[in-house]
């Protein structure tokens, strides 16, 4: 059974502490914490840099050589299922190109 995940126990209302007890206290946390965080970014970018180009999903998928509801689920913030090759093909018909930097993890 999993564990299952509880508030401080100090009684404490303040949102920010509850939230570092619930996601931030440990490492693996926090990594995981970090992962959702860039991939809710990628596709709120995705979604700026279109209708800065003023394209419609529909439009772009057409770009992109796939359908109207794949842009809306790589845009959707509970999508999991993100592919670089897909994100290399919308930046493409952004007029953009991916680009993949490993940066060194603050301690």
């Amino acid at each position: 059974m999993p564990k299952r995940r509880t508030a401080p126990r100090k009684g404490t209302t303040d949102a920010v502490t509850i939230f570092h007890a619930l996601f931030v206290k440990t490492p693996r946390r926090r990594r995981l914490l970090e992962e959702e965080r860039q991939r809710v970014a990628l596709g709120d970018l995705i979604r700026e840099l279109r209708e800065v180009e003023h394209l419609t999903q529909a439009q772009l998928a057409r770009k992109v050589g796939t359908t109207q509801s794949a842009i809306a689920r790589i845009e959707d913030a509970n999508y999991t299922g993100q592919k670089l090759g897909t994100i290399a093909r919308i930046a493409a018909a952004l007029g953009r190109q991916v680009e993949v930097r490993l940066v060194k993890v603050k301690a």
